[in-house]
């Protein structure tokens, strides 16, 4: 028979009312016999279900099934969670954001002497916090991850509080998404046909994958990661497959001839139109990447970036009237709610919505309605 009960510190103001006291935050023990064997230790745990829980695993498996001995080191935590991620199935992006948190993580309690995942309290994430160089959404989205971490080693037994939860969200502000003029889209096509004169490297083969790159993201608001690690079998006929959904059926954007018949001028070199397939899929979006920065230089863009190309493309199809949901279906939004946080400026079907009802409001006012009348009657005049 095991009992649970709450050691009490020398500090608890509790700590005369006896061990069967509940209402602290005393680490739990266990106490009594599993068979033969006497059993007495911590418990390593201030939460009374979980208490209650691992008492019943040990009485179900009929021995004592200790915590790990000591608290776990930084590293070990890292190389448990990280293999966790990559059996749940996260892609490649997310899992190097995180290889790149546990980095800096690693560099920072090596700075402070720091070993285990227990020292981690709430005021050594905050000043870990301080260190990142990211800001705004970046910032939110990298703490995001470390309360994930920490959340796991939590629920591995490791630590007592996920301290990470502790550390308040940074303060954002969503800047307008700003597409491309159509000035600017003239100057980038215009760019392209005179790359190959302004880099002597590059050659022409090189030239037809980036008019072809520069319309297919133009035209179909992939990011630059997927357009460029695109496959042929993924272009049917004028139709890209962007992805299948849940219920098998596939999910696919119309692209325009202009773009089918640059796909087909790219020289073949493998499955992949942008990509060998042989480098790290990271590797070749950076030098992607490099190029489209000196063609926007070339261009004379301000701060051009290919997601740039998305934004133009979700923002011409709803000021075309295009449903929001159908924009974001095609851009591969998770929820309608993150295409609305970043475009819904850009509906056109909304603004025209609410003109009608502020018109509706002012239906029954007889200062707007005369004066609609007199400047109806002027016109009519004139």
């Amino acid at each position: 028979m095991l009992t649970i009960y709450r050691r009490h510190v020398r500090e608890c103001e509790h700590k005369d009312k006896g061990r069967k006291y509940r209402r602290c935050r005393c680490v739990i023990w266990v106490d009594g016999f599993l068979g033969d064997h006497e059993i007495r230790h911590s418990l390593r745990t201030r939460d009374w279900q979980k208490a209650q829980d691992r008492v019943r695993e040990m009485e179900a498996a009929g021995k004592d099934v200790q915590p790990a001995n000591g608290p776990v080191t930084l590293g070990v935590a890292w190389e448990a969670f990280l293999a966790d991620a990559e059996k749940r199935g996260l892609r490649e992006p997310t899992l190097y954001k995180y290889r790149l948190l546990k980095t800096r993580m690693e560099d920072f309690a090596k700075e402070r002497g720091l070993r285990c995942i227990t020292e981690f309290d709430v005021a050594m994430c905050r000043e870990f916090r301080v260190n990142w160089p990211d800001h705004n959404l970046a910032a939110l989205k990298n703490l995001e991850r470390l309360r994930a971490f920490f959340r796991f080693c939590q629920e591995a037994g490791w630590i007592q509080v996920n301290t990470a939860s502790k550390v308040a969200n940074p303060r954002i502000q969503h800047k307008p998404k700003e597409p491309f003029t159509r000035e600017e889209w003239l100057r980038i096509l215009s760019a392209v046909d005179g790359y190959r004169a302004k880099h002597n490297k590059a050659s022409r083969e090189h030239v037809l994958r980036l008019r072809a790159l520069v319309l297919l993201l133009r035209y179909s608001g992939l990011r630059i990661g997927d357009a460029v690690t695109l496959s042929r079998h993924r272009i049917d006929g004028d139709r890209l497959l962007l992805r299948t959904a849940k219920t098998g059926t596939p999910v696919c954007c119309l692209l325009p001839t202009v773009v089918i018949r640059a796909l087909e001028c790219v020289p073949l070199r493998g499955e992949y139109f942008f990509w060998s397939g042989e480098s790290k899929t990271k590797a070749a979006v950076g030098d992607w990447q490099r190029t489209f920065r000196n063609l926007f230089k070339l261009a004379e863009v301000e701060g051009g970036h290919p997601h740039r190309f998305r934004h133009t493309f979700a923002i011409e199809n709803l000021q075309a009237g295009v449903p929001i949901e159908d924009v974001a279906a095609l851009l591969g939004h998770q929820s309608i709610r993150v295409t609305e946080r970043h475009y819904a400026a850009w509906v056109r079907s909304r603004q025209e919505r609410l003109d009608e009802r502020v018109r509706l409001a002012w239906a029954d006012d007889p200062l707007v309605k005369g004066t609609q009348e007199v400047h109806g009657e002027s016109r009519r005049v004139q």
